[in-house]
């Protein structure tokens, strides 16, 4: 077990799982985005042909899934973990999409780092040797978060210049012990961070702290440093948390910036889209990841990137009562090559 492990936080798999397959599914904002050529589908019905916001987003999740399947090659009776979860009380948007689907299911919730954490989860269960196939899914949908977490979108409230626009979107992988990269090679495990930030409207703030501490573990651990990487991806930040964590590495002397990017600074167009501080939500750096970095990294140009989703571990009950919101990150690394050339070293 020792040798997998990598400093306090780290562990780096000796049997590095394969994506095999991966989907996304967005909504008609997203789609009209700059990454709207990384999707495989866009639906201008935010209903998704459903009766309520909530068994929409469930289809949004079906959809990804069925499309990462195909991708695969695979069957729901073939992946014997699935790990998932979503924005929803008691994550029912996963639950209510894979019920009846008879794949053994991990709920989870990590607010919007559910994909980087459902993704190791699932590969920590094929290098493990539990499981030779794996799914890891998550979404997110923008009147679905605002009715649960601000207020219904009828109220008509004022949005704040650092709010972040919930993306409506869901992004799903399936992993397996054998095939070609990108393949999962390590993974960071985050620490709850609370720098108590009470403003429900400045989630960027709440979780670059806690983006900078895994990050830091990572970099560590590893004996990594950014320049290593092609590209060190957040998500989903937003405009006010990027630029906090890039301000926090720069009090250590690390210059972040040039490989740094944020799932909800890439989703939207800020100049043409009213997003406000950008997007936010499970759903932004699952369709991110599933799309715009995969596809960058099968096509060869990414081949290192680290993809450290960030959520902020809020609850209205919380707040109404005074209390903060604590932020997480968990971070995951990719590489194109399995083995000799960009294998980790053991720290």
């Amino acid at each position: 077990m020792n040798a997998k492990r990598l400093g306090t936080q780290t562990v780096r798999f000796t049997s590095p799982p394969s994506i095999v397959g991966s989907g996304n599914v967005v909504g008609k904002k997203e789609g009209e985005g700059p990454l709207k050529d990384s999707f495989d589908a866009i639906d201008t019905d935010t209903l998704f042909g459903q009766k309520t916001w909530e068994k929409a987003e469930s289809e949004m999740q079906r959809r990804a899934l069925t499309v990462a399947l195909d991708k695969a090659g695979v069957s729901t009776s073939e992946v014997q973990y699935l790990f998932g979860g979503d924005l929803l009380n008691q994550c029912i948007a996963t639950s209510y999409n894979i019920k009846n689907s008879g794949i053994p299911f991990f709920g989870l919730y990590g607010a919007c780092s559910t994909m980087a954490e459902s993704l190791a989860l699932a590969a920590m269960a094929i290098d493990g040797g539990y499981a030779s196939r794996t799914a890891a899914i998550t979404s997110s949908h923008f009147s679905t978060a605002e009715r649960q977490y601000r207020a219904p979108l009828s109220y008509g409230s004022q949005r704040t210049p650092s709010a972040q626009w919930t993306a409506t979107a869901a992004g799903a992988v399936i992993l397996s012990a054998a095939g070609k990269g990108p393949y999962v090679k390590a993974h960071t495990t985050g620490c709850v961070v609370d720098m108590e930030i009470k403003d429900a409207n400045n989630m960027g703030a709440a979780m670059a702290p806690a983006a900078y501490d895994t990050l830091s573990a990572f970099f560590a651990d590893t004996g990594l440093k950014p320049s290593d990487l092609d590209l060190v991806l957040t998500g989903d930040l937003g405009r006010v948390g990027a630029s906090v964590l890039t301000e926090l590495f720069k009090m250590d002397d690390v210059d972040l910036e040039p490989y740094y990017n944020d799932c909800g600074l890439l989703l939207f167009d800020s100049a043409d889209q009213d997003v406000h501080a950008g997007g936010s939500g499970c759903g932004c750096s699952a369709a991110v990841f599933t799309g715009h970095i995969l596809n960058s990294m099968r096509a060869g140009k990414l081949n290192r990137v680290l993809f450290a989703a960030t959520g902020a571990l809020h609850s209205p009950t919380a707040l109404q009562q005074g209390g903060t919101i604590p932020g997480i990150c968990h971070a995951v690394l990719l590489e194109n090559f399995k083995e000799e050339r960009y294998a980790l070293d053991l720290c």
